[in-house]
């Protein structure tokens, strides 16, 4: 079988990965990899799992009729680096939603006439309608990240929107709309896994790209941008909402938790909803790089 890129990812594990990765994804032998930090040895047992997803995806159903009732207008950004689950928590949140007041939101590049415009305006265009919940798999946080750490952006254009960043969700919060952000924050061995995995399996392939490969030995650099991203647009009306992701079940009960807990809809069921767990779901301080 054909590997994508020629097997750039392989090869720069068998290569180019630290010590310490290799032997933690060795070690695991196809397992998640959690972090040495990481507050659980184990990942979540599946019948915990279903039974806690069941419960909150009922929830989401209640939110989301409370929401179309009372034109409630909800707009969830995921960031993360790649393969840091962000699609898949996306997956858990809308499995049994009504997709047509579901909408994700997952742009290209910009086009040469985006580019030419305001930055935040093409995220502006798909901002939720009354009624809609909006989830934004990457969003205008990319200038803050992969932009920079790519060259996509000067120095200039990156001060411009950090200046700007929190004016513009002030307004967003301001206007009534219900804005949650979510770094998903995955390990380095865990990340290479999980490339790993997508490099092996056809039905997966497409989720890689150039920039997945070339980032692998940019680590350090998504590291600092990630940093400084967190800490200059952390603000009391729109939060950084940081999940630790090297368990995918864990991190997808937690975001749903998280989201449900803050917003007091129709017919909510504090049982099934539950606690969120302050060691996986937390403020900046709990990202670990």
């Amino acid at each position: 079988m054909d590997l994508p890129f020629d097997g750039a990812i392989s090869a720069f594990f068998n290569e180019d990965a630290p010590r310490d990765v290799r032997d933690a994804i060795t070690r695991a032998d196809k397992d998640d990899v959690l972090d040495p930090g990481f507050p659980y040895s184990e990942r979540m047992a599946r019948k915990t799992y279903e039974r806690d997803l069941d419960r909150l995806q009922i929830e989401l159903v209640k939110l989301q009729h409370w929401a179309r009732s009372t034109g409630a207008r909800i707009a969830i950004v995921f960031e993360g680096r790649d393969a840091a689950g962000k699609g898949g928590t996306i997956k858990r949140f809308r499995a049994h939603l009504n997709p047509r007041a579901a909408r994700v939101v997952a742009l290209p590049k910009p086009s040469d006439k985006e580019a030419t415009q305001w930055y935040f305006q093409r995220y502006i265009d798909h901002l939720p309608a009354g009624g809609e919940i909006v989830f934004y798999d990457r969003s205008w946080y990319n200038r803050g990240v992969i932009e920079h750490v790519f060259g996509f952006c000067t120095d200039e254009q990156r001060e411009y929107f950090f200046a700007q960043v929190p004016d513009f969700e002030r307004m967003l919060v301001h206007e009534g709309i219900y804005l949650f952000k979510f770094w998903l924050n995955v390990g380095r061995a865990e990340q290479l896994r999980r490339f790993l995995a997508r490099e092996s399996n056809p039905l997966k392939q497409w989720k890689l790209s150039r920039i997945d490969v070339e980032g692998l030995a940019k680590w350090p650099e998504y590291t600092t941008a990630i940093a400084e991203t967190l800490e200059r647009s952390h603000t009391d009306h729109a939060p950084w909402t940081v999940v630790r992701s090297d368990d995918k079940r864990r991190a997808r009960v937690a975001a749903i938790r998280h989201v449900l807990s803050r917003i007091d809809y129709a017919h909510k069921d504090p049982s099934a909803v539950g606690v969120t767990d302050p060691t996986i779901i937390g403020g900046p301080d709990i990202w670990n790089g």
